[in-house]
């Protein structure tokens, strides 16, 4: 936008053992849609300068930043918002990963997750929206989704020794 100079605002992404990812969220009203794109930029915003930091990041959920509405914000090829999302159909299949996440953003947590799911939620106009996740992507959405019932990667571990430095994976 020509004339208009756009500041970044990168909110603190709450770290392990803060109590408040540890809570469930609460659903997004269709009168706070008007409050909502505010949101939207401070998740852009602090994903992008987590992303240059740690090479890393795809998606956020609001209660990272310590909004604690049921929204997703991820960024993969272009920005798709998920307002209330719901997960369904989650597959029988499971996958096996290591998985990160920005609260503790040098640990790995070894997990299963659906190979499969469908996500269906509201979008910035209020439509209902579906879509169907597979491999990478539902497991994406599947953590990010945890973020939002106050459930961490940590605490979806195979077993206590599904842990580990980033630098100890090969």
């Amino acid at each position: 936008m020509v004339g208009l100079e756009y500041s970044m605002v990168v909110r603190e992404i709450l770290q392990l053992g803060n109590p408040q990812l540890y809570r469930i969220s609460e659903d997004v009203t269709k009168a706070e849609l008007s409050s909502v794109p505010a949101i939207i930029e401070d998740l852009h915003d602090s994903m992008m300068d987590f992303r240059k930091r740690y090479n890393a990041g795809r998606a956020i959920a609001a209660p990272q930043i310590g909004v604690m509405k049921r929204i997703i914000y991820m960024h993969i090829a272009s920005p798709v918002v998920f307002l209330n999302p719901t997960l369904k159909n989650l597959s029988d299949e499971m996958i096996e990963l290591w998985d990160d996440c920005m609260c503790f953003p040098n640990l790995l947590v070894r997990l299963r997750r659906h190979k499969r799911c469908t996500i269906e939620y509201r979008d910035l106009e209020w439509n209902l929206k579906a879509m169907n996740l597979e491999d990478d992507l539902s497991e994406l959405l599947q953590h990010e989704y945890d973020h939002l019932d106050g459930v961490l990667a940590v605490m979806r571990a195979i077993d206590g020794k599904s842990f580990a430095y980033r630098d100890q994976i090969p």
